[in-house]
């Protein structure tokens, strides 16, 4: 049993490969940590009352649907796992057992960990908003962006923010609604020119978005082995590389058009 996973932290972690050997020491501390699905968050929606994404200088239109960023959440750096706690977690789907130093940089503190992760998390968002705001041809000096979501690290949310930008600000696009009223969630980070990058916990990922009410997933292409891995029934993935990709997949879904598949 997992009886060390003290002060779990939702984070949106990046380049999480998943380690293929089992350590046997016994009766030592082992440089793994465990991880598990976390939360999820609806970037069309609020946290705390107020809106995720605020808009200033350009019409917002309501939406429908959600858009839901996906977390995992690891025991901390400083956190021992020993044996029985990668034996339990081995063998369990809703489970990952990775090198400490795949998550967390080498030899920083809990508190040091968590301001690296919120900082990668504040770096998305301005990526985030550049990258939509470049696919809609607005002016980033008229049109101003704030993405509110706390407690939350790491820039795999990247993607998602794109999206939520784009969704409440085309109004007048061609498509209209983003999702089609449905509960689409995702991952994957966003460059300024809205490259779409790999993450890591996708598997996991997975797990959190269906069990939060998604039907479709959005996972950076590279990734879809590992999306496929422990695919809940009934949730679609769809392979994305960019911004332009991501938004054109959701347009022809919701026309009930040929969508990419991993």
């Amino acid at each position: 049993m997992l009886s060390r996973l003290t002060r779990p932290r939702a984070i949106a972690l990046s380049s999480l490969p998943v380690i293929a050997l089992l350590a046997v020491a016994a009766f030592v501390p082992l440089p793994f940590v465990i991880a598990q699905p976390g939360t999820t968050a609806d970037v069309l929606g609020t946290q705390e009352g107020q809106p995720v994404i605020s808009i200033e200088g350009a019409p917002v239109r309501k939406t429908s649907g959600q858009l839901r960023m996906t977390t995992i959440v690891a025991t901390g750096p400083s956190t021992d796992v020993d044996v029985e706690d990668v034996v339990d977690s081995w063998f369990r789907t809703d489970r990952a057992v990775l090198p400490r130093e795949s998550v967390y940089p080498a030899g920083k503190s809990d508190q040091q960990v968590e301001k690296i992760n919120l900082e990668a998390m504040e770096e998305s968002q301005h990526d985030a908003a550049k990258a939509a705001l470049s696919y809609l041809d607005e002016d980033p000096a008229k049109v101003k962006v704030s993405l509110r979501l706390e407690d939350i690290g790491g820039p795999s949310a990247g993607l998602l923010f794109s999206l939520g930008i784009v969704d409440k600000l085309d109004g007048n696009g061609a498509g209209g609604d983003l999702t089609g009223g449905r509960t689409v969630a995702g991952t994957g980070t966003i460059s300024p020119d809205g490259e779409v990058g790999e993450v890591g916990g996708v598997s996991l990922k997975t797990q959190a978005a269906k069990r939060d009410g998604a039907t479709v997933f959005l996972v950076p292409e590279g990734e879809c082995a590992d999306a496929n891995a422990e695919l809940p029934k009934g949730l679609q993935l769809i392979p994305v590389t960019t911004l332009d990709g991501a938004v054109d997949a959701l347009r022809a879904l919701q026309k009930g058009e040929k969508v990419p598949s991993c």
